[in-house]
């Protein structure tokens, strides 16, 4: 009988590279047997007092108001909402494009609020800075894993924690599933702890089988 491996998800629904590596993830499901549990990481609080490039510090504080509005959804109706919400507001953010400006953001979350059957005026939570500690609390339990000088996502298999796995292309059927067992595999090797090479593309949710 084949182990059923808990995969611990932590992700900001701005974060392209999250969104890939979590469609992969909901691609091993298919193959594998997996229980998956999603949590918040705040790529505004990772980023807070760090000197950025003025376009990128731009983006990180647009990246706030989505943020907030899903850890107030968890709030009300619990952490079994993430998923759905996520991919209701990855697919307009990422697959649509529909991420440019902040109206645009908050009608694409709001969209995605409605289509999960969630309550309406969580959108008003937008600007409440008092979810932020939430935020801070949940990307610190991330970073207690891997480490404050990485990024999202953050990927713990069976309580083993990593950046990434990095990717640009979503894997389909025995493919996702076999790399995600090469992923268990180097998790279950204590004495592993990174690996990286340099990217030449950006990521897209485009299927690869």
């Amino acid at each position: 009988m084949s182990t059923k491996n808990t995969v611990d998800f932590w992700f900001d629904p701005a974060c392209p590279f999250a969104w890939c590596t979590s469609r992969w993830i909901l691609e091993v499901e298919k193959v594998r047997p997996i229980t998956i549990n999603w949590h918040l990481i705040s790529l505004g609080v990772v980023n807070e007092g760090r000197e950025l490039a003025p376009d990128y510090r731009k983006h990180i504080d647009g990246t706030w108001g989505a943020i907030r509005v899903v850890a107030a959804a968890q709030a009300a109706a619990g952490a079994e909402v993430l998923g759905a919400l996520y991919t209701g507001i990855g697919t307009r953010f990422h697959d649509q494009g529909l991420s440019q400006g902040q109206e645009q953001r908050k009608e694409s979350v709001a969209q995605a609020l409605a289509e999960v059957g969630l309550p309406a005026e969580l959108i008003n939570e937008w600007d409440n800075a008092e979810l932020d500690a939430a935020l801070r609390e949940s990307t610190q339990a991330a970073q207690e894993l891997v480490g404050s000088d990485v990024g999202t996502p953050v990927v713990a298999l069976n309580g083993v924690g990593f950046f990434g796995p990095v990717i640009t292309r979503v894997p389909q059927g025995e493919l996702a599933g076999e790399l995600f067992d090469a992923a268990v595999t180097l998790a279950n090797y204590p004495h592993f702890f990174e690996l990286k090479r340099s990217r030449n593309e950006d990521p897209s949710a485009t299927e690869e089988g």
